[in-house]
């Protein structure tokens, strides 16, 4: 029997962790590559959280999430699980960690990233207790090329 383990991301992680989001990830964002995510760990180590599944062949990399705090706002994104693996209580126990970790900061609500077209997010959220805030819409503006 395997064994689920939810730690912190290292920078030996990154290049896993990117080929991860390729297979598991719904979507793309700017800052998929190298260099963004070694200024996330760089900046907050503790802030890129992985599901490892430990069994007789070591550790699989089977889910992430990103749980960024400001000081004000407490964002989650990244939410990827294994498609193999879902349904079996890693996002479950991705979020719980991400939400733990915002508490103990002093975090007093998140929000998360989750593409409108993603209805298998959607669920999935729903059933972590998160709601939909029609109120708002995300603005965006790159920076750079």
């Amino acid at each position: 029997m395997s064994d689920l383990r939810i730690r912190a991301a290292t920078p030996d992680d990154l290049d896993t962790v990117l080929a991860f989001w390729k297979t598991a990830a719904e979507g793309t964002s700017i800052s998929d590559d190298r260099a963004g995510v070694e200024r996330l760990v760089g900046r907050d180590p503790e802030a890129l959280i992985l599901a490892e599944q430990h069994g007789e062949q070591g550790a699989e990399l089977v889910g992430t999430v990103i749980a960024g705090f400001d000081g004000w706002r407490c964002h989650l994104y990244r939410l990827a699980v294994h498609p193999q693996h879902r349904r079996q209580g890693v996002g479950s126990a991705l979020l719980t960690a991400a939400e733990e970790r915002f508490v103990r900061l002093g975090g007093r609500r998140g929000d998360a990233m989750v593409l409108t077209r993603n209805e298998t997010a959607h669920h999935a959220w729903r059933a972590a207790g998160y709601t939909p805030e029609e109120n708002w819409r995300r603005w965006v503006k790159p920076f750079g090329d």
